[in-house]
């Protein structure tokens, strides 16, 4: 029986292996705050989050509260996060890239009554919650809480945290430019976490000997499920490195004896780019986990390596209840192949939710089962229930994504139907760069598309029209196209801001004046070989 918390997880394994490694930060990815790296057994890790726990427990922090964590992939976001879930507060992931106007969207929206920093972080958060109106206090992480009887509206619910409490918040991004807030369950953590470790095949967990090292971020679902609380289940390691090091990358995988790796779609490339060294095999990794390689470069991948790569299909808002993973054979690699559903079901539909034949592209939907739709799927969208049935309607949950089934059952992933650029794994609303730039002064009309990039996938290209009443060459050179990057920067995160801007005289639109994005993709073409993008 799963336990009701994450937090009781991580108990019952301290209780089981209390002196194995439960974390794992190398040297490589602990930077200042920890030059000589970090380990961490299961009993030293419980008695962290007791004391913390009992801090918060003090200052009044309860069920059905929430607090913002914004604590990089450093030990300290697994602590507060433990002691926070073991009282019944959820905690709002906060991804560190962010800046001023999407911290005060997240605080304000999130309606969360603390936030929690790494030092340097504080004053930030202080600024964006002041920006929209919000009296939020913000601390660092070896701050005690203030009082939560003073900032919370309403004082936490008696009863006991269970499985269906709320265990975080996490915002995703949407096609409405805005991100969405997720509400995820206990119960879907320990069901995302179950599912990893269950799945078996090529993919097999074995109790008690696994470390698994991930650059992934723990403010999104795959590092703080798929890999953390799998770990938990499996009594295993968790490695977390800051962000990928492809310079260290191998040396870390062999120095911290790894046997199970997280990908996302533009290492590989990287990897592969790198000058051959013996040292690359020197390691015990069995699989690695993840999605969206290159499929030109999966087969060479595996050969040079010599551990096969498994690529799977999931959403924030998916969770266990319809993940899908290419975890049996045969192992198609080169092929996008995701895999046949397991535990759940999944179709490929048209605009009319009709089946459409088998290898034909259509919109992929899922649900756990008629009986149960769903199970372990995330608990729907905060303050937005109009956008949760929608994606919901008729009993399916509709992904966005297209796909395609073989007759034999397994699904291809094609591509996504949403207006979404992914970045070197990062999924970026188009609206919401739009949002920004259009409030240059050098910009009058805006439209923000993906264009084709060797390495990261896809590159944010912004399809621009300048300002009436500015010169045309001073409205359309690279000074004016750099200084509207700059402007993103100092917006939003990194990721996000344009790494090609092309300059037009008008956007194509419709008959309601929509724009044709893709006749502005037509327009771009690939921008590496547009002499009029920058």
């Amino acid at each position: 029986m799963t336990a009701p918390t994450v937090y009781a997880i991580f108990k019952a394994a301290a209780a089981e292996a209390p002196d194995r490694a439960f974390l794992v930060v190398p040297p490589s990815a602990s930077g200042a705050y920890a030059p000589g790296g970090v380990s961490l057994s299961y009993a030293e890790g419980l008695a962290r989050i007791e004391t913390r726990r009992a801090a918060y427990a003090a200052a009044g922090y309860g069920h059905g509260q929430r607090v913002a964590i914004l604590l990089e992939n450093r030990p300290d976001f697994l602590i507060h996060w433990l002691a926070l879930n073991a009282l019944g507060v959820s905690v709002v992931p906060v991804n560190p890239y962010y800046r001023s106007a999407e911290l005060s969207y997240l605080l304000d929206h999130s309606d969360c009554i603390l936030a929690v920093a790494v030092p340097e972080r504080v004053g930030d958060l202080e600024a964006a919650a002041a920006a929209v109106g919000r009296a939020l206090p913000v601390v660092g992480a070896d701050d005690p809480p203030p009082r939560a009887g003073r900032v919370a509206p309403a004082p936490p619910r008696r009863d006991a945290p269970g499985p269906a409490s709320e265990c975080a918040l996490m915002y995703t991004s949407g096609t409405t430019g805005r991100p969405k807030g997720c509400m995820l369950s206990n119960d879907y953590y320990a069901g995302v976490g179950c599912w990893y470790v269950g799945q078996g095949g090529l993919a097999a967990v074995e109790h008690g000997r696994e470390r698994l090292l991930t650059p992934l971020p723990l403010f999104h679902m795959n590092a703080m499920a798929c890999s953390f609380v799998a770990m938990l289940i499996a009594r295993g390691t968790l490695i977390q490195l800051d962000r990928f090091h492809p310079s260290t990358w191998w040396s870390d995988v062999r120095d911290t004896g790894a046997t199970i790796i997280h990908y996302l779609g533009v290492m590989p490339a990287i990897l592969l780019n790198l000058p051959e060294d013996p040292a690359e095999r020197d390691n015990r990794v069995k699989f690695g986990f993840g999605a969206n390689i290159d499929p030109a470069q999966h087969i060479p991948f595996e050969a040079r390596f010599g551990f096969p790569l498994i690529e799977g299909w999931a959403m924030t808002e998916t969770g266990a209840g319809a993940t899908i993973a290419a975890n049996r054979p045969p192992h198609e690699p080169g092929r996008r192949c995701i895999g046949r559903p397991a535990g759940c079901e999944a179709r490929i539909v048209d605009e009319e939710d009709n089946d459409v034949p088998d290898g034909t592209p259509g919109s992929l939907i899922v649900r756990k089962s008629a009986d149960d739709p769903r199970r372990l799927f995330f608990s729907g969208y905060y303050k937005d229930g109009t956008t949760t049935e929608r994606d919901w309607r008729g009993g399916w949950f509709h992904t966005g994504d297209v796909a395609l089934r073989a007759p034999d059952g397994r699904f291809y992933f094609v591509d996504r139907d949403k207006n979404i650029v992914r970045r070197s794994g990062e999924n970026i609303a188009a609206l919401e760069v739009d949002t920004e730039l259009v409030r240059h002064p050098a910009v009058a009309q805006v439209a923000v598309i993906a264009a084709p990039d060797p390495v990261r996938g896809e590159e944010v290209m912004a399809c621009v029209v300048p300002a009436p009443g500015i010169a045309r060459d001073r409205a359309r050179d690279e000074a004016t196209a750099r200084d509207l990057v700059e402007w993103c920067l100092a917006r939003l995160a990194y990721y996000k801001a344009p790494g090609w801007v092309l300059f037009l005289d008008e956007l194509p639109v419709t008959a309601t004046n929509k724009i044709k994005k893709a006749d502005l993709k037509d327009l771009g073409g690939d921008p590496a070989r547009n002499p009029a993008a920058f």
